[in-house]
């Protein structure tokens, strides 16, 4: 009863951010407000985790919720992103708009869109019914496309524009995956009619139509692989990254798209079993993750502006995580671990490159130099956020990639692992290139001093030394809620 209402409360906590928002509260206020709504999120969110941890799934409304050690895992990353995002919009915002908040107007539309973008997450990863699913990742795009245009201009309308298309076209195809999908669980015995539920379909997968499903699959692989930043699908993502606000940024790069790639990965197994195990499912994520790989290192020397940079990095490390999935057994496991790390760095590097254009006044990588000696906190976050990224030991993502390159090499195959390789070596030395310039020699004069934030100083260090504590030592709890989260995509249970 307990955990079921821990469940319920996931969703009603942030529709309380919602209702909260709407109140006539200062602009100071309603920032706040978002800050408490994600701390209380992320406490029920570990609370949840321990007792998944210890007990296993746990179901909530009459069965259309659960939680397994996948979805609550996903939630967990939700969490790392959303407090200290939340944490961060009380200095960006103060800090952004003419040496003030916004208007309180301004603030509670965007407090009411934050809680709206967080609540639609959370039942990404509540939901058992995979049309559910599907509506609340369509829900995600409409609100958080109001996000993108907070700091109104034409191209943040552009962007807004490009990502509604792109992202609606997609989940038409995804939308059409389940149709598919429901005509091939209409071969289930016993079933009465189109069956929906993830836990029902997960016990009699071997009784779904193969080839529908592959077709389904196909569908869905396009569809949420357009919103999880897949390439050549990726097309939305520079503009929608780089007109954002850092907060919302953040949030698409560390949470959004890791939803969009968890209705790929419950439709992964489903597919798989129909198949009887052939791989094929498998296959097309990694040919997909490949090309992701490939298509952000052909981009991402010829970057000029600092965000649309770290989108580029953002497509390349959904590509990875595309790798690891499509290599399966120890490669899932690397991926999920990958996911972690990568929300977790794109904070760091989001945070920092926030900061830099607010002290610069401008998005231009030529126009940032000296970053080190004109903001050190910045400077030196967003150098170090670049490290990491491009899998500079003995950080989480060296490690994380490491594994997915020996799952790679265990399965004795030449042209994957050249590929990637050959894919994170020219991210690795045009990410460095770009970095470099932006942090070595002497700042343009007249530039305003820089005050640290005490929260902004602690977002920076906790970011960082969580991401060095993971890759030099992985607790075994640790280990447990990730073998278990991927046995749940490779198996059948």
């Amino acid at each position: 009863m307990l955990g079921e209402l821990q469940i319920l409360s996931l969703l009603l906590i942030p529709l309380l951010g919602i209702f909260l928002s709407a109140f006539r509260f200062s602009a100071s206020w309603i920032l706040r407000i978002c800050v408490g709504i994600a701390a209380l999120e992320a406490a029920t969110v570990i609370g949840l985790l321990i007792r998944v941890y210890r007990n296993g799934r746990i179901f909530a409304a009459w069965g259309h919720l659960f939680l397994d050690m996948l979805s609550v895992y996903h939630l967990c990353l939700v969490a790392v992103v959303f407090l200290p995002a939340s944490i961060y919009a009380l200095g960006y915002f103060d800090s952004g708009f003419h040496g003030g908040l916004p208007s309180p107007r301004k603030m509670r539309r965007y407090g009411m869109l934050w809680n709206g973008f967080l609540a639609s997450l959370v039942l990404v990863f509540l939901a058992d019914n995979l049309g559910v699913l599907w509506v609340a990742l369509e829900t995600t795009t409409l609100v958080s496309a109001f996000l993108i245009i907070t700091e109104r201009n034409r191209f943040s309308i552009e962007a807004m524009w490009k990502y509604l298309l792109i992202c609606s076209v997609g989940i038409a195809f995804a939308f059409l995956g389940i149709v598919l999908l429901s005509a091939a669980s209409r071969t289930i015995g016993g079933a009465s009619g189109p069956v929906l539920s993830w836990c029902q379909l997960s016990a009699a997968a071997g009784q779904l139509e193969g080839k529908i499903m592959l077709a389904a699959f196909i569908f869905i692989l396009v569809g949420f692989g357009t919103k999880a930043g897949l390439a050549p699908m990726h097309t939305w993502l520079p503009d929608a990254h780089s007109q954002a606000p850092t907060p919302v940024s953040a949030a698409f790069s560390g949470v959004m798209l890791n939803g969009a790639f968890y209705g790929i990965l419950r439709f992964l197994p489903l597919t798989e079993k129909a198949l009887g195990g052939d791989g094929q499912a498998h296959q097309l994520i990694l040919i997909f993750g490949l090309i992701s790989i490939i298509v952000a290192a052909a981009f991402m020397p010829a970057q000029v502006d600092i965000k649309r940079l770290l989108a580029y990095s953002t497509v390349e490390h959904m590509g990875i995580i595309a790798v690891g999935v499509g290599l399966g057994g120890a490669g899932t496991f690397a991926a999920l671990y990958h996911a972690l790390n990568h929300s977790l760095s794109k904070c760091l590097a989001f945070f920092s490159a926030g900061g830099m254009i607010k002290h610069y006044g401008s998005r231009e990588i030529k126009e940032m130099r000296g970053a080190l000696i004109a903001s050190p906190l910045w400077g030196g976050g967003f150098l170090l956020s670049i490290l990491i990224l491009i899998g500079v030991a003995p950080f989480a993502i060296f490690m994380s990639e490491l594994k997915i390159l020996q799952a790679a090499l265990d399965r004795s195959q030449v042209l994957v692992p050249v590929l990637f390789l050959a894919g994170c070596a020219v991210v690795f030395v045009s990410a460095l290139n770009h970095a470099m310039k932006i942090s070595m020699g002497a700042p343009p004069e007249n530039l305003p001093k820089h005050k640290n934030r005490r929260t902004d100083v602690a977002a920076i260090f906790a970011a960082a030394f969580l991401l060095l504590v993971l890759g030099i030592w992985l607790p075994r709890s640790y280990q447990v809620v990730l073998e278990q989260a991927s046995s749940i995509i490779e198996i059948i249970r």
